[in-house]
């Protein structure tokens, strides 16, 4: 831990705008029950929803949504962070470490924080998916492993803290999660030999409070499922790029982790907990409460780094109190949670999925076709691809519907041949040769899906012809469902009831950010951060080989847009 030091740029001393000298500190009451006209986390609510109740734009007059401001970032590569609304001030994260305060009705810049990256940085994924506000702090996680804590009102730095050492392999690109006084954060890096956690600091301090390793050392809860006498668990993965949601009544969060490493579950052979697992992790101590592993020995570099939403629903005439999981291993998974535990109530897949033959109808646990399962010194084909049915972008749930919402990618399967890798600290540590296709007679890749979680059936799905899904999602109160993430670079605006499109708008580059909506002065705002980049990009370029001239390069540069109804 530091305090901000001459190594950092820091913002020039200027005279503080009015609405930052009378800025409203973030409460815990308040991120427990944000005022409807606040997005004060990435998903707004604690529970993951992506769901603003507000309803003054809405299905009658979407149609006359305009841009009211626009502002360029100044960066290229993926933009993934939501715009962060407080009473009127609005905090955006952006690629290379940089955060932006503006007045969220006019786009007046306010204050730009901009960190200094280092040379040397190892940093697979050039990305940030946003700030965390609590106090009169901005918390933000910066690419280097390194937990930043900025002023809300000046941009200034306050505290910093070291996660980890980025030369291993180490870094982040996730938005903290603030609760119960601590700020958590994951560490990305599971391409790089990493040993996974999840690490919490006093959010007032930046004082160490624990650390949770999502993959267990000899004797740990888990360890079992590690080869006994190795050291594959040294650098077994499970990294945790997401933030995760939080159950303020049981005191618990959940977390998902990434693939194991290396890639070919036949050089670590076991189950490997806690890979491609949802855990719980008790937010006082760090200890772990429960889990469930998706698929066990990942071998297809499905991170299930997407944390469930949490829901309850009806299944077999009971309330579940739920957790809903869209997995990039292509099934959509609901389990309940308890205070120490996690169950599987059902599984079905949403894209195609030719890997598991079934599940276990008590625990879940796929029975896997070992002819589609990647291993060492073989060429093995599987659907969905290692993209996964659905990536890292967030779901929404509308509690107006009872539905979900999905930005999925259909008909893409992949072939991956495994190699013999050593590990060396900072390089990668895959061995995997990859390789991407479209399924026979595809007639399109992405998706919106939307899926009633009572009765856990599909009620419309919309498709993109010519272009994936890489959009987050948001519901509103308004009957609505924004997204973006198509390669036409266009923000829709869909009926939450029927799937009907009613408005789309291109902005200058593809969105691969989550939206959010606000109010100031009566207005309802919807912003959204345009920028194309990394794994969107990827699969584009990828797609553009198998259909020349059908997927064509995506414009790069981000912006900020926000909307409302003129």
């Amino acid at each position: 831990m530091s305090q901000p030091g001459s190594a950092q740029q820091q913002p020039p001393s200027a005279p503080v705008p009015p609405i930052l000298q009378n800025y409203r500190s973030v409460t815990a009451a308040r991120l427990l029950k944000p005022d409807d006209g606040d997005w004060l986390m990435i998903r707004r609510t604690y529970d993951g929803w992506g769901y603003s109740p507000l309803s003054q734009v809405n299905t009658t007059n979407v149609g006359r949504l305009r841009p009211v401001w626009v502002f360029s970032t100044g960066m290229t590569s993926g933009h993934q962070a939501p715009p962060i609304v407080n009473a009127g001030v609005m905090f955006v994260a952006t690629p290379g470490g940089q955060v932006i305060a503006l007045e969220a009705a006019t786009g007046r810049l306010l204050w730009r924080y901009r960190r200094r990256v280092p040379e040397d940085i190892i940093l697979l994924h050039p990305t940030n998916r946003g700030v965390a506000v609590h106090g009169d702090k901005v918390f933000f996680a910066a690419g280097e492993a390194v937990l930043v804590a900025l002023d809300a009102r000046t941009g200034k730095e306050v505290w910093t803290a070291k996660v980890e050492e980025n030369k291993n392999g180490y870094y982040m690109s996730l938005a903290p999660l603030v609760a119960e006084g601590k700020v958590m954060v994951g560490v990305s890096g599971g391409e790089l030999g990493v040993r996974g956690f999840v690490a919490a600091y006093d959010a007032d301090t930046g004082k160490p409070a624990w650390k949770a390793f999502t993959v267990p050392s000899p004797g740990e809860q888990g360890s079992e499922s590690w080869p006994r006498g190795g050291d594959q668990w040294k650098t077994g993965g499970a990294s945790v790029w997401v933030t995760g949601n939080y159950d303020p009544d049981a005191h618990l969060a959940f977390w998902g982790t990434g693939n194991g490493g290396p890639w070919m579950g036949d050089q670590r052979p076991g189950d490997n907990l806690f890979t491609s697992s949802t855990v719980a992790i008790d937010v006082a101590t760090g200890q772990l409460k429960g889990h469930h592993q998706y698929h066990p020995n990942d071998s297809w570099d499905w991170d299930e780094v997407s944390p469930p939403i949490l829901v309850d629903y009806r299944r077999n005439g009971r309330t579940v109190k739920g957790l809903i999981d869209v997995a990039r291993d292509g099934y959509l998974w609901f389990l309940e949670r308890t205070n120490s535990s996690i169950n599987f109530v059902h599984g079905v897949p949403f894209v195609k999925q030719n890997v598991f033959r079934s599940l276990d109808p008590k625990t879940g646990r796929p029975d896997v076709d070992p002819n589609r399962k990647p291993v060492t010194n073989k060429k093995v084909d599987f659907c969905p691809s290692f993209w996964g049915g659905k990536d890292w972008p967030p779901i929404a749930f509308s509690p107006q519907t009872r539905m979900i919402y999905i930005p999925a990618n259909e008909n893409l399967c992949s072939t991956i041949t495994g190699q013999k890798v050593e590990y060396r600290p900072g390089e990668r540590f895959t061995g995997a040769l990859t390789a991407m296709y479209m399924a026979p007679g595809a007639d399109h890749v992405g998706e919106v899906q939307a899926w009633n979680v009572d009765t856990q059936t599909r009620v419309w799905t919309h498709t993109y012809a010519t272009s994936p899904n890489w959009g987050p999602m948001l519901t509103t109160g308004g009957g609505l469902v924004f997204t973006g993430g198509t390669n036409d670079r266009k923000f829709h605006a869909f009926d939450a009831a029927s799937g009907k499109l009613l408005w789309e708008f291109p902005t200058n580059s593809g969105i691969i950010a989550p939206p959010s909506s606000f109010t100031v002065d009566g207005t309802q705002y919807v912003a959204v951060q345009a920028g194309w980049g990394v794994d969107s990009r990827g699969m584009q370029a990828m797609l553009n080989t198998l259909s020349p001239g059908n997927y064509p390069e995506v414009p790069e540069g981000g912006a900020i847009w926000v909307f409302a109804v003129q």
